[in-house]
Formats: C-alpha cells, structure tokens, sequence
C-alpha cells in the first residue's frame, strides 16, 4: 500500500497482481514523507516509511461491535497504522477526509482463473514443488481481492479506477500520465514472478471441476468485473 503526498494518489495493494512491481516502481519516485508499508520479502530499492503510528480506534470499533475487545486490543498494540494488503475500507479511517476526498485512489484486477495458477504456482514453489493443484484447490485459500476496493457490502467500489492486469502497462500508462509520474512503459522490476515455470495458459490447465471450483469461490469478483472463462 502506498500514500503518496507528492503526486497525491492511494494506491491499494491487491494479490496476485503484479502488486510488488508496482509498489517497488512507485518507491522510485516517492518523497521521504510518502507512506510505503514493507514488502516480505524485502526486495532492494524498496524503502518503507512513515506507515506505524497511532490508531484512533472509535472508527473501527463502531464498525465492528461484535469484535469489540479484539478490535480494542488489535488498535492498541498494533504499531502499524498502514499496511501492505490493507483493504481501501480500512485507509479511508485512518486517513484525513480530505486526504482520502481527494487523491486519486487506485488498484488492480486480474482474471480469477489466471490469478489463482499464478497463486497456485507460488505456492507449490514454497513447498518444494510438490503441491498438486487439487491440492491447493481443496484448502480454499484463494487470493480474493474484491473486499479489498469496495465498501463492506462487497458490492460498491470505493475506489477510483481498478486497472486491469490483462492490459496492465497500457492502463498503468494512463495512470501515471494523469498523476504526472514519469514511465516508459515499464516497471523495470517483476516481483515475484520466478514462481511460475509453466506458463501454459490457464485454460489449457483446469479441467472442468477446477473451473467450476474457482468460479464459485470468485463470484463477487466475476459478477463485478465481467469475467469469464
């Protein structure tokens, strides 16, 4: 996640998209009093800054009263006020209105299916590559993003603009163009991306029940953006 005064933009941090190259390009252009939360691992010429402090915690508690001493207790030793996957719900509370008013708000979507292989291959590569895609499938831990942009019905985006993995430089481009950040049509960075060896395309993996596995578990995203198999 990243605040940035200077070119005054918020960008969200989704998974599975291309998240840590964006946030590791936009570190390059940031100033000293811009909010960066860490990455982990730490990748070089990343430098987080300015994301602990003081949480006021009436917000939050009121938004959550059947957590209220979980709420309490996490907003009292917490010593993160911003961090890397912070859902845009939670920024809006713990920034300025005016702050959150007026900069531009941003994010990234990915198609569910390509998204999880991508998951799925990152996975399977922490654990010595020994784990099967049905493997994966059955624990349910998928990277859903939706909750991260929109407000707590899951249904309303409450951010400015959420760019689309599949045509990411071109609407990174556009982006960037609009908040006077300079690009050359690349990140000069790709985070995370020693994963995937098997680059097949997704529909060439899933058989018809992974499919369905995944549509199910995706359908907010895919009624909200559109996507298909």
């Amino acid at each position: 996640m990243i605040l940035s005064h200077k070119y005054k933009f918020i960008f969200i941090k989704t998974a599975k998209t291309a998240g840590t190259s964006i946030e590791v390009f936009l570190s390059r252009h940031c100033s000293p009093e811009d909010i960066l939360t860490p990455i982990t691992p730490a990748i070089e010429g990343h430098q987080p800054r300015n994301y602990e402090g003081f949480i006021n915690p009436i917000p939050e508690l009121l938004e959550r009263p059947g957590k209220f001493f979980s709420a309490l207790r996490g907003s009292i030793i917490s010593r993160e006020k911003f961090y890397r996957h912070m859902p845009a719900s939670e920024v809006r509370k713990r920034v300025p209105a005016e702050v959150w008013n007026s900069y531009f708000k941003f994010c990234v979507e990915r198609n569910p299916w390509d998204k999880v292989l991508s998951h799925y291959h990152m996975h399977a590569a922490r654990e010595g590559g020994s784990l099967s895609l049905d493997e994966y499938l059955a624990r349910g831990r998928f990277p859903i993003n939706y909750f991260r942009y929109t407000d707590r019905t899951g249904i309303k985006v409450i951010v400015d603009r959420i760019v689309r993995y599949e045509n990411l430089m071109a609407e990174l481009g556009e982006v960037f163009s609009q908040l006077n950040i300079p690009f050359d049509g690349t990140l000069g960075v790709a985070g995370k991306s020693e994963y995937r060896t098997d680059r097949r395309p997704y529909r060439q993996v899933f058989n018809d029940e992974q499919r369905r596995i995944v549509e199910k578990a995706f359908a907010k995203e895919i009624a909200l953006h559109g996507y298909q198999f």
